[in-house]
């Protein structure tokens, strides 16, 4: 349960901006989302091999430069 200390005659706004800031960084809705759909380990495993060559890919470029 995330606590979000509001200090005396504090915008609501800018709490529900703290608030928003602190559960994006918790992860649990990237989480939720990934849950909903079931995907193949070898899938899964394909899809971090083909981002490891291209994030190798970009780094090669940057050092070519």
């Amino acid at each position: 349960m995330l606590i979000i200390p509001i200090k005396e005659g504090e915008n609501i706004d800018r709490a529900l901006k703290k608030f928003k800031r602190k559960f994006e960084k918790t992860g649990a809705l990237k989480q939720l989302r990934k849950r909903q759909a079931f995907t193949k380990p070898s899938v899964e495993r394909r899809d971090e091999i083909t981002k490891a060559a291209y994030i190798e890919q970009i780094r090669r470029q940057e050092t070519n430069i």
